[in-house]
């Protein structure tokens, strides 16, 4: 069967099939197979079907990005929308990609206006469901859509796809077909590096550590460790060889990977590429001229010019435009990154290297699992151009555990598991809009029930679910957003809010909000999403009457006197007060340590807040002092935040 100029493969023909039947699939194939054709297809099959809608949801802005880019290109800018919270383009169009936050959001208070007509919700990376922290987003997604709408599920391989379908089709009455395919177009070879061996086999290091003389030279007199050298990302590209060329260096700290383009690029391996300065000058031509004075775009000018960069997401968008285009047209032969890049970017390599197979998830340094580590190994290997894709871990023999690197990469062995919960906007939607014995039949259909006990769902009492839903809603009773089965005014305003739905519930629809004015409204909102980090540094603080009465009042507030995001009011001000007095984004990076994406991404974050304030509220002084706040964060940004 072909589809545009593509003979399609076994699992894709399947996968057409059922969708011709109007059925929902899940279809888990290994990455770089070419699952994004499916989507292809049902964007096709229902772009002159009138009253048909396609929903496309990602996990991270960045590919919801890259993703309206790609289909603006295929089907016409007026048929595609965008929505990621801080950017609303064309929100009524044919095609509209989201985060998958917006889309859960949206079903979860069943706005009529923005689910109309849609036929199809595509979830890329659905596999996303194990997210510990996310993962519950994707789960309400599918229990709170429409009956009527059918889901295509992409994900990398996934051992229980049939029961993730099953449960599907248990909970929306509709037939799910399982797509599976194990194989992937160009095979893996899966390598080590060693600082004495090179590139070799996990069994050669596993001799060669084990063998007497080795620990003999590891132990010093006393049983004191000698110094055993890690190995060096240099060797590793230098015995690669160009014919192994383009790669992919992941690793898990973002300093590292500048500081590996740099050392690489100095290593006098690479020469400079004539053709790669003018590109770099032409990107560069139409943004703020303090953008080449920062120290990351003065160190990615000297390495890309080498062809080696780096990508992160401290990087400022443009920056990062840059490093992909040019990776794109085959200028850049070795890409440092951490593992953002890994997901859903179609960018394939020749050759993957991890820089260590462990990484710091935010709670302590743990060993990758199968799902992670597949994820970005199977970027290496370009279909029509590498027989296979090669794949090298550099180990370092201190910390080298045989078997739990063998078991890591020999097979994706990593299943889903429900990560759902309940928030306080999840609750105050289930009172709003469903009755008492909707919202037990609605705590059912997670599927963390059906995990649990599978078809017999519907009959199980989910004491664990309903423990805290009446847990919530006890807290909600005692604020009064809730009085008996209804939502108070307080309780409706904070059902369209997504985050901090109480601290911005005491704000905003009570009138405390009408005592602030827009610099004290921008810096409570920049305390309620800073995420404090240790080594963050503000170097100059702002303290005003401003500050000290929005303290005042934040204190004679029972619920926000102990709200203790409230405690980096005064660091906030170096990030809100110069952009409130005129000042760019560029005079902020001057007083702080947080790199350009972060930054960005606070201010992304306030203006997502606000959107949902205004979307919320109902009074028109509060819509225009946030429209005010608006026009302040975006004048700040003017010129670097672009799609």
């Amino acid at each position: 069967m072909k589809f545009k100029t593509f003979t399609l493969d076994r699992f894709q023909e399947e996968a057409v099939h059922a969708i011709e039947d109007n059925q929902s699939v899940v279809v888990s194939a290994p990455t770089g197979s070419g699952k994004t054709l499916i989507a292809d297809y049902i964007i096709d099959k229902y772009k002159n079907e009138p009253n048909c809608r396609i929903i496309y949801t990602a996990p991270i802005k960045a590919l919801s990005n890259q993703k309206y880019k790609d289909f603006s290109k295929e089907f016409g800018e007026e048929n595609v929308g965008l929505m990621t919270g801080d950017i609303v383009i064309n929100p009524s169009a044919k095609v509209v990609i989201m985060t998958t936050e917006i889309y859960r959001n949206m079903v979860v208070s069943n706005d009529k206006e923005e689910l109309k007509q849609i036929a199809y919700v595509i979830f890329d990376e659905v596999h996303y469901i194990n997210d510990i922290e996310r993962g519950y987003v994707w789960e309400e997604s599918v229990i709170y859509s429409s009956e009527s709408v059918r889901f295509l599920c992409l994900s990398a391989t996934i051992p229980n796809a049939k029961e993730f379908a099953n449960w599907i089709q248990a909970i929306k009455k509709h037939k799910v077909a399982t797509v599976v395919e194990t194989k992937r177009n160009v095979p893996l070879k899966h390598m080590f590096f060693d600082y004495e061996l090179g590139i070799t086999t996990l069994e050669k290091i596993k001799a060669a550590k084990d063998t007497p003389e080795y620990r003999q030279v590891f132990k010093k007199r006393g049983g004191k460790r000698q110094f055993i050298p890690e190995p060096d990302h240099v060797e590793l590209i230098k015995e690669l060889g160009f014919e192994k060329l383009p790669c992919f260096f992941f690793s898990f700290s973002r300093k590292d990977c500048q500081k590996k383009a740099q050392e690489l690029s100095r290593s006098g391996m690479f020469k400079r590429n004539p053709k790669i300065l003018p590109i770099i000058q032409k990107k560069l031509s139409n943004a703020p001229s303090d953008i080449s004075k920062l120290q990351s775009t003065t160190l990615i000018k000297e390495t890309l010019q080498r062809g080696i960069g780096f990508h992160h997401a401290g990087l400022l968008p443009v920056i990062k435009e840059l490093v992909e285009e040019l990776f794109a047209q085959g200028l850049i032969q070795v890409l440092y990154t951490t593992e953002t890049f890994a997901v859903g970017i179609n960018m394939p390599a020749k050759t993957v290297c991890f820089a260590a197979l462990r990484k710091y998830d935010g709670i302590g340094f743990r060993t990758l699992n199968t799902k992670e580590y597949f994820q970005i190994a199977g970027r290496a290997g370009r279909r029509g151009i590498d027989t296979h894709g090669f794949v090298v871990s550099m180990i370092f023999r201190p910390k080298f555990r045989y078997n739990e690197i063998k078991t890591l990469t020999a097979k994706d062995i990593e299943p889903i598991h429900s990560q759902f919960r309940l928030s306080v906007n999840t609750v105050l939607n289930l009172i709003n809009l469903h009755t008492p014995e909707e919202i037990e039949k609605i705590l059912r259909l997670s599927f963390f029930s059906y995990q649990k006990f599978g078809e017999e769902y519907e009959n199980v009492p989910t004491k664990k679910l309903l423990a805290r839903y009446n847990s919530i809603r006890r807290k909600l009773e005692k604020l009064d957003f809730v009085r008996g089965n209804e939502l108070t005014p307080k309780g409706e305003f904070a059902s369209h809010i997504y985050a901090d739905e109480i601290t911005l519930g005491e704000v905003f629809s009570t009138g405390l909000h009408e005592s602030l004015d827009e610099y004290q409204i921008l810096l409570l909102l920049a305390a309620v999403v800073y995420e404090p980090r240790e080594r963050d540094e503000f170097k100059q603080k702002f303290r005003n009457e401003q500050l000290q009465e929005l303290k005042t009042l934040l204190k004679n507030d029972e619920w926000l006197a102990r709200e203790k995001k409230f405690l980096s009011l005064d660091v906030m001000t170096t990030i809100i007060n110069p952009i409130y007095n005129g000042k760019s984004f560029f005079d902020v990076m001057k007083f702080t340590s947080l790199v350009e994406g972060d930054l960005i991404r606070l201010y992304s974050q306030i203006l997502d807040r606000i959107g949902q304030i205004k979307k919320a509220g109902y009074d028109h002084t509060l819509a225009t002092k946030m429209s005010n706040c608006q026009g302040i964060v975006k004048r700040a940004l003017e010129g670097i935040y672009l799609v």
